[in-house]
């Protein structure tokens, strides 16, 4: 019997994909695809000529019969989606449970992952965590959804597009506190690859000034006593630095040696904080 292979592809650089992944796209008798434009984009980078069979959420379950046939035939059917690894926030939930019902095979061919690049990259707890995905859109779910992660102690990872980080940010921070840390990793393993570090309040500012550009994978500190206890010391750091009159520069250089925390995040809440005791 045939196999069903899941195929991790590159999170934005074309060179991140496994010579084994290579191959499988190279020798499945069919290659079911998110968006065949972006597939063939990489296809022709690694000079691999197919012709592919589009599967997204809006045919996922007409194509099933079609990969259930292939399967009994003793073909391999590779499935990928737009980027990284399928499934994850992506079409083909369904398929992998129903052709595992049906007794057949099912391999993963792993790769990039956005989760864990952002995840690694964050300089935040990377274990335990949590992937939520993308965040609902309307704002009612998004409070409910935001309320029951509250309180959870594990490191909190989410998929949010430019559009709408501005105003995700402003429920986070309402419902987080804006002082829990965040890192917002954008354009990954592209050219304008960044990881912008701060907290919950301060990235909320930069992104009302500038709006980023390039899906983001927000990584959010978790509300842990260890956490609690360190914003509790910076507020309380740079509350006595404003009263004696103590430079941004200063404080943040003196209060980042004296709490292990990046000097960057220091000041930037010292701005936020000295900027609303003037108001």
């Amino acid at each position: 019997m045939g196999k069903l292979l899941i195929v991790a592809t590159p999170i934005g650089n074309l060179e991140d994909i496994t010579l084994r992944a290579l191959r499988v796209l190279k020798e499945a008798s069919i290659v079911l695809v998110e968006d065949t434009r972006r597939t063939q984009k990489l296809l022709a980078r690694h000079h691999i000529k197919r012709n592919l069979v589009s599967f997204h959420k809006h045919n996922e379950a007409s194509r099933e019969e079609r990969v259930m046939l292939a399967l009994e035939a003793g073909k391999d059917v590779a499935l990928v989606s737009d980027a990284g690894v399928p499934l994850v926030s992506d079409p083909g939930e369904r398929l992998v449970e129903n052709v595992s019902r049906a007794g057949f095979s099912v391999e993963v061919i792993p790769g990039p992952s956005a989760v864990l690049t952002a995840l690694v990259g964050s300089g935040l707890p990377v274990v335990p965590f949590t992937f939520v995905g993308f965040f609902p859109r309307k704002k009612g779910e998004r409070t409910k959804l935001l309320s029951s992660l509250v309180g959870r102690n594990e490191t909190l990872i989410f998929f949010e597009s430019p559009k709408r980080a501005l105003s995700t940010l402003e429920e986070m921070s309402d419902i987080f506190g804006k002082s829990r840390r965040c890192v917002a990793a954008r354009e990954l393993t592209k050219v304008h690859e960044e990881f912008i570090r701060g907290t919950l309040g301060s990235l909320l500012e930069q992104f009302a000034k500038s709006h980023p550009k390039g899906e983001l994978t927000l990584v959010v500190e978790g509300n842990s006593q260890e956490a609690h206890q360190s914003v509790m010391y910076l507020d309380a750091a740079i509350h006595e630095a404003l009263t004696k009159g103590i430079s941004a520069k200063d404080a943040s250089r003196d209060i980042s040696v004296a709490l292990g925390i990046p000097k960057g995040i220091v000041y930037k809440e010292f701005l936020i904080k000295s900027r609303s005791e003037l108001e």
